[in-house]
């Protein structure tokens, strides 16, 4: 048997002239005919009766499609695509994990216009034989939290899409077991995070085509998460966190009750000193607010100094402050104003202080998004009039010291559309900015909003931003693992009031031109620069409006 193994060593050895892990073989030595010796030596071996014999013969044979995937013919990798599926049932572990891996990578190829070389159609016939063989690979001896094997699992799901749902009840009770199993003593990180990846893929596609579903997913997963919280299973945590948060997106109406028991706890102290909970908690809170802030307010209005509790916590870290903005922002868009009324100065004050203490880029950006969105939320009048609360003409010194001269550097383009609608509104619907000494500040409000549309974004970080403070890097911790299916969509809280927001700039000038005639003409020739007023002129003709 020293043959075989020589000829395929020495086919690899010669034919390869430039490799990657990603991609296997890019680059092959035309002088070898890999597709003949793949027909003629490799396929019979694979097709042989029994995929326990000669075990080291077909780990080799496996290996040779994998490393020279690029260079087969597509047919042939669909003539061997049933063959790998069949050695997932083989004793040999490697064996059984070389078949595993080849057909994920096999999976992950692409052809023309970037989708996948081989498509759901084609794989149409093996689903049921795919999906059975690869979860019972996972029974095999040595193989119970083998990664290859749950990422292959995670890599087919993407792949096959709605054609697994008639196998989802079954599917999800195996992963289900399995997460129950391993929850016991989690010990291998790739393997648990692609199991997570595989279950938001079971829940994204069968709730894609009926979102009834999320309510079955709920039922089989939940008894798990419940015993992994009570446990502190600390590596899963975060996982079932931005689990739920996909299940609770689903919703279309009101929270379900069984999320509902949940809010109080979510708030402990506790949680929150763990670094890796804090992004996918911040987003189940998010999850909260977007479907359930008329209960919450209602049924939860205690709980609310809570959430404003781990607000507080987190904008004076340095690392966590943008989540802490995540969160308000959501209490500002989603929470009935008279729920928050009370707390409104104090969150103010909190983030004043903070700006007077340890002021940075990061907070800067956070903070021009966080009230130009309270400005599109309550108004520019209730901005103007909290921020001159809190101490006599600091709406001034707001526009004055920060928002003009720093509000290139917001990045994003949905924060750059709320700072671009708050700051219209400043313009346009704020009479103080037109009868008082906040009027010198008019022009160039409106100069530095044309430069948020029109000039590159400022990203520099001043020299000293680049140390983290000492109390921002804590020992040893869970790290974070963000669940790649498991992302949310990204969320435009004026998407549905501003289209574009230079036409919108455009009308609301003109509006403001028809109430104080002949007031913005005048500004505008005064103090604003050729070029921008350049810029407006366009945005005023593709309004089609004019300025009296």
């Amino acid at each position: 048997m020293l043959i075989p193994y020589a000829a395929i060593y020495l086919v690899t050895s010669l034919a390869s002239k430039a490799q990657t892990q990603k991609h296997g073989i890019t680059q092959a030595n035309e002088l070898v005919n890999l597709t003949e010796f793949f027909v003629n030596h490799i396929q019979p071996d694979l097709k042989s009766a029994s995929v326990n014999e000669f075990p080291v013969l077909k780990a080799d044979g496996i290996k040779y499609i994998m490393i020279f995937r690029n260079q087969v013919p597509k047919e042939q990798l669909l003539l061997s695509i049933p063959l790998l599926i069949n050695h997932l049932q083989a004793e040999s572990i490697v064996v059984h994990t070389y078949a595993a891996h080849a057909l994920e990578r096999l999976f992950t190829m692409r052809g023309t216009n970037n989708t996948t070389l081989i498509t759901a159609a084609e794989m149409a016939p093996f689903v049921e034989v795919l999906l059975t063989n690869l979860f019972k690979a996972l029974t095999l001896p040595g193989s119970s939290e083998n990664e290859y094997i749950m990422k292959a699992i995670m890599r087919s799901f993407s792949l096959l899409q709605e054609s697994i749902i008639p196998y989802i009840p079954s599917v999800i009770t195996q992963l289900t077991q399995k997460l129950l199993a391993v929850s016991k003593n989690p010990s291998k990180p790739h393997f648990n995070h692609y199991m997570f990846e595989s279950i938001c893929l079971s829940i994204r596609i069968t709730c894609k085509a009926n979102p009834d579903a999320v309510g079955s997913f709920e039922e089989a997963l939940f008894m798990v998460f419940t015993e992994i919280l009570q446990n502190d299973v600390q590596e899963f945590i975060p996982y079932v966190f931005q689990v739920m948060s996909l299940l609770l997106e689903m919703h279309k109406n009101e929270i379900p009750s069984s999320y509902m028991a949940l809010f109080p706890h979510l708030l402990q102290p506790v949680l929150w000193e763990r670094t890796g909970n804090i992004p996918p908690l911040v987003r189940l809170l998010q999850a909260y607010l977007e479907r359930g802030a008329n209960t919450i307010a209602s049924a939860a209005a205690d709980k609310i100094p809570g959430l404003l509790g781990v607000f507080q916590k987190l904008i004076a870290s340095k690392a966590n402050d943008h989540q802490g903005f995540y969160l308000l922002n959501s209490i500002i868009e989603h929470m009935p104003p008279e729920s928050v009324d009370q707390y409104r100065k104090q969150i103010f004050i909190l983030l004043f202080q903070r700006l007077q203490n340890s002021k940075t880029t990061k907070f800067i950006k956070s903070f021009l998004v966080f009230i130009n969105l309270y400005c599109v939320k309550y108004g520019a009048l209730a901005l103007q009039e909290i921020f001159d609360s809190i101490q006599p003409k600091m709406f001034g010194m707001v526009l004055e010291k920060i928002i003009i001269p720093e509000i290139q550097k917001v990045s994003g383009q949905v924060e750059k559309k709320i700072c671009a609608v708050g700051i219209t509104k400043i313009l346009t619907e704020c009479p103080p900015m037109m009868d008082t000494e906040y009027t010198k500040l008019w022009t160039p409000l409106l100069q530095a909003l044309i430069g948020l549309f029109e000039l590159p974004e400022d990203d520099t970080i001043p020299d000293e931003e680049h140390f983290i403070d000492i109390e921002d890097t804590p020992g040893y911790q869970t790290a974070f693992s963000q669940l790649a299916f498991a992302g949310k969509k990204e969320h435009d809280p004026v998407g549905q009031m501003v289209n574009n927001p230079r036409i919108h700039l455009a009308q609301s000038l003109h509006k403001l031109s028809t109430a104080c005639p002949g007031r913005v003409p005048s500004m505008l020739s005064t103090s604003l620069n050729a070029e921008a007023l350049q810029y407006l002129q366009g945005y005023l003709q593709a309004a089609s409006v004019t300025l009296l």
